[in-house]
């Protein structure tokens, strides 16, 4: 994930860029949504109870793991990680010094630590550093094609 991250830095100068013909959202939003995406996974790992935890099948779970790829315009971002509507680059710098620091810890987390995904259900910390992955490359795919890198 460091590569990801250290990726999310760069492209912070092109945070105003916009290509309506891939994405109606400029650079910002999707950095800043990665980012709130990566640490709210981390935190909500780190409050889970890993008793608690049930391993189920879930099949576009087991198809995005796979192909290691999240199809674009299919999911609507919760409201908690939506970015706000005016994105300061200060904050998304925060946001990436957080998510630095919050990867680091998770590694100390008992395996069954978990999140509740909202299409690929409970996710065990296995599974949500793999999403992390996913997800962020997902995002950074769409900041690439805006800035038809």
């Amino acid at each position: 994930m460091k590569s990801e991250l250290n990726k999310i830095e760069k492209y912070l100068i092109y945070r105003d860029s916009l290509n309506e013909e891939v994405s109606r959202v400029a650079v910002a939003w999707h950095l800043d949504h990665s980012l709130k995406v990566i640490n709210g996974i981390c935190d909500s790992l780190h409050k889970s109870d890993p008793e608690a935890y049930v391993r189920k099948f879930n099949m576009p779970r087991l198809l995005s793991f796979t192909l290691g790829y999240i199809p674009r315009g299919r999911a609507q971002a919760p409201q908690s990680v939506l970015p706000p509507d005016t994105i300061k680059t200060d904050d998304i710098v925060l946001q990436l010094s957080m998510a630095r620091d919050k990867l680091k810890h998770i590694g100390n987390l008992d395996d069954h630590s978990n999140f509740k995904h909202p299409v690929f259900d409970r996710l065990n910390k296995k599974q949500a550093k793999r999403f992390i992955e996913i997800h962020t490359r997902h995002h950074l795919k769409i900041v690439k094609d805006i800035l038809k890198e």
